[in-house]
């Protein structure tokens, strides 16, 4: 594709220690992380907003920042674009026999277990469990954990026996609020967001996604309290709860 080579070539130019750009020849896969961190970010937000041209936009930045890592370690001799196509092509003909090979699955769940096991046994994994970067959000994280657990049959039936733990950890979390011991509290309540992300899960909902929204949400009603403060020339630290709390009852509406 003309297109792709084109943007492999700007990149060199870009990256040329003669002709090429001070910033672009500056960075390193060090720098470059908090731009991939960003443009991911963004790309959610695009699909979130459904605006195929916004997503557009989104997965260039996104593609940008592959083909930078790849053109820098491919001056290092190291590897290239190429070794990155070739190691992806690989692992989706390797990790879908059913489709490349002989395997029979029944559907998307048995595609999506056969593949943790595939991963397990390609990486010669102790575990099904995979070791996740430090840098995955914890939520998304726990929701992978439980996936890969659940391919080999660890796992409730269903989400309203999952619930159960969710109310089992509340009580927990109760009783250690009321010994007051801070390491204690810090376990039980990471339990009980765990519980949750199992709950989500089996609900096909995704925690990271659903707390965001809430997040936003949040966002806008406790904007409201500030701006209806304001018009009143009143400042929020002044504020009594009982009137912050009617405004929030407000904002719902």
């Amino acid at each position: 594709m003309k297109e792709f080579i084109e943007l492999i070539n700007i990149m060199k130019t870009l990256r040329n220690p003669v002709k090429g750009c001070p910033w672009d020849l500056k960075q390193n896969p060090q720098s470059l992380k908090e731009y991939i961190l960003e443009e991911s970010y963004e790309l959610l937000e695009a699909i979130n907003n459904n605006d195929p041209e916004e997503i557009k936009e989104e997965l260039g930045d996104l593609l940008l920042q592959i083909i930078f890592i790849s053109r820098i370690f491919q001056e290092k001799g190291e590897f290239d674009i190429r070794d990155v196509l070739k190691e992806i092509n690989k692992k989706l003909i390797n990790r879908h026999p059913h489709v490349f090979g002989d395997l029979k699955v029944k559907n998307a769940q048995e595609v999506k277990d056969n593949w943790e096991k595939i991963k397990k046994k390609e990486k010669k994994k102790k575990s099904i469990i995979s070791d996740y970067s430090e840098q995955t959000p914890a939520l998304q994280n726990a929701k992978r954990i439980s996936e890969q657990a659940s391919s080999v049959g660890f796992d409730w039936k269903d989400a309203k026996l999952a619930f159960e733990k969710v109310e089992e950890e509340i009580k927990e979390l109760k009783q250690e609020l009321n010994e007051s011991n801070k390491e204690k509290i810090e376990e039980e309540i990471g339990d009980l967001l765990f519980a949750i992300a199992n709950v989500s899960r089996l609900l096909k909902i995704n925690p990271e996604f659903a707390l965001k929204k809430t997040n936003k949400k949040f966002k806008k009603r406790f904007r409201f309290i500030e701006e209806t403060l304001e018009s009143q020339d009143k400042k929020i630290e002044e504020t009594e709860l009982e009137e912050m709390e009617e405004l929030w009852q407000k904002s719902k509406s």
